[in-house]
């Protein structure tokens, strides 16, 4: 479970960054994320949904331990990002938009590696293994060099490294950003396999395709303000539009 209380990040502008703002802007600081406040919950899948720069990516740093919030809290399968964070980092699952993955190594020894740095032994390591890479479809390339990989090998070869220890909280930042159809399906299977094993599943994404498949519950981030935060169900029956896609647009542009 990962609970939200009342969360602020508050960053200081560099000279660069005032002059950007427009000479209307007074201050030295900006609030990515102000006063937000979520809980999402095991077996269930939360879609964190914003245009860029509305603060998505701020709390789900926040949330993986990369940034201290300036204000208010969040525990992560029970424990305090800032006091234990340790403890969050070895119960969380964190996939970014930068992979981080080194060329020089096949999928095998990348996703070994990092089972071996969260202390797995051999018979866990073995089941989870061949577990994931049967559901994402890479027996084909495990053994080819990670420097020789498509886009989508790369991103699939990611995922495994950031869940192969079996975290209870995974949170996935645009896991399909870019990718194409066939990659982007075998993604949502994935997603949906940890939600029925019972984690807390997190994502982001600009796809509303996939809220609609995935999402049990969402929450829209607009300027750092919480516009929404329900159930998918609730939200399709307050809609005033069409489509989800609509009714993102319509809330996002009201504000």
């Amino acid at each position: 479970m990962v609970i939200a209380k009342n969360i602020v990040k508050t960053f200081k502008l560099s000279r660069q960054q005032k002059r950007e703002m427009g000479d209307g802007f007074e201050g030295n600081t900006i609030d990515a994320v102000c006063d937000i406040s979520f809980t999402c919950q095991p077996g269930r899948v939360f879609a964190l949904l914003g245009p860029n720069g509305a603060g998505k990516t701020t709390a789900l740093r926040m949330i993986a331990t990369m940034l201290k919030p300036t204000s208010g809290s969040i525990s992560v399968a029970e424990y305090d990002t800032v006091t234990q964070s340790q403890a969050v980092r070895e119960n969380l699952g964190f996939l970014t938009g930068n992979t981080g993955l080194y060329d020089r190594l096949t999928p095998n020894e990348m996703v070994r590696y990092f089972a071996d740095l969260h202390g797995m032994n051999s018979a866990d390591y073995n089941t989870r293994r061949d577990h994931l890479f049967a559901l994402l479809d890479m027996e084909a390339f495990a053994n080819r060099r990670i420097g020789k990989l498509s886009t989508g090998m790369k991103q699939k070869v990611s995922i495994v490294r950031t869940i192969i220890h079996d975290p209870d909280v995974i949170v996935f930042d645009e896991p399909t950003d870019g990718l194409d159809v066939v990659t982007s399906r075998n993604i949502v299977h994935l997603i949906r396999d940890c939600r029925d094993a019972g984690k807390t599943v997190i994502f982001s994404t600009h796809r509303m395709g996939e809220v609609s498949l995935l999402s049990d519950d969402l929450a829209i981030i607009h300027k750092g303000q919480l516009q929404f935060n329900g159930t998918l169900e609730d939200f399709q029956n307050q809609m005033q539009t069409p489509t989800l896609e609509d009714e993102f647009i319509r809330i996002v542009e009201n504000e």
